[in-house]
């Protein structure tokens, strides 16, 4: 429990500035939107682009690791896409944001150093086969969901043109792109140019954070109780649970047993809530629910730590 809350609090605390400075009239929405812009736009893009550049993809890549960790997640994702509409009552593009807070877990913020402190460094191979492949999969199904509900009653073919453009232009899709083109060609970049994206890396996580602290005050979870209490039970208790399940039954080893389990067994992203901002749908249940989330990991985490082997 204690190196679960010496990785968990400070995240929670950054949030936490974010709020009280909204809270304290310290900063204005406007200024709020502002940094969720530069956040979204520029420094995230860059930590995923320089994390996918960076990484090294001849690991080994286990089927049975993937299928465990994104058959849970996709499951998840289904289960709060029909949740929030046969439950809950919402409109089918709010059922997609929503969808999406349970899909994507926090596999790098909390996932990384979680599984770091409990297993050491050298455990961490089978993390990186499931992050090099997370957004990519998970904004695939979110964008083509949403716009395949948006576009509902036009033609297949322009339903797909707006799929592929709504890809296209997507930021955080395009930097993965590219850092999947560095990667495969071997294309060298320049030492000033590495140390630029350092420096916007650096700033990527905290700036999220923070600009989530403020958007938590404009949305807070008023009305959306439910919504929320459910769609953090499916990522810190039905994600994990379906990829133990699997995992067990395709007989992955300890190692990437554990790997697959504690990703899945992460709150929602910062990227859950990049999404519905994107799209301006279900905010309050994005935000309210990384936030709810990180702060559940405290007793969740602890106790899928202890199941593990």
């Amino acid at each position: 429990m204690q190196l679960l809350a010496n990785v968990i609090l400070p995240v929670f605390l950054v949030i936490g500035f974010g709020y009280v400075a909204r809270w304290r009239k310290l900063i204005t929405d406007d200024q709020v939107d502002g940094v969720v812009w530069f956040a979204q736009t520029f420094a995230i893009p860059c930590l995923l682009f320089t994390a996918i550049a960076r990484l090294d993809l001849g690991q080994e890549f286990d089927w049975r690791l993937l299928i465990s960790f994104y058959a849970g997640a996709l499951i998840s994702f289904a289960l709060g896409f029909f949740g929030a509409r046969f439950l809950f009552s919402r409109d089918w593009e709010d059922c997609v944001a929503i969808g999406f807070v349970a899909l994507f877990s926090n596999s790098v913020l909390l996932g990384l150093p979680i599984m770091e402190r409990a297993y050491g460094p050298d455990s961490l191979a089978p993390n990186y086969a499931i992050i090099a492949v997370h957004s990519p999969i998970c904004y695939a199904v979110g964008i083509t969901t949403m716009e395949l509900i948006r576009n509902r009653g036009g033609r297949l073919r322009d339903t797909a043109r707006h799929v592929l453009v709504a890809m296209f232009r997507n930021a955080l899709v395009i930097a993965i792109g590219l850092g999947f083109i560095v990667n495969l060609t071997g294309l060298p970049m320049p030492d000033v140019a590495n140390q630029a994206l350092d420096m916007m890396v650096r700033a990527a996580l905290p700036v999220a954070l923070f600009s989530l602290g403020g958007v938590l005050y404009r949305y807070r979870p008023e009305g959306d109780f439910r919504t929320i209490g459910y769609v953090v039970c499916l990522s810190l208790i039905a994600h994990p649970l379906i990829t133990y399940g699997l995992a067990r039954a395709f007989g992955l080893s300890t190692e990437a047993l554990r790997s697959a389990v504690v990703t899945a067994a992460m709150a929602p992203g910062v990227n859950a809530y990049v999404f519905a901002n994107l799209y301006g749908r279900a905010k309050r249940v994005a935000a309210s629910s990384v936030l709810i989330g990180t702060a559940g990991v405290m007793i969740t985490g602890w106790v899928w730590l202890q199941i593990l082997p």
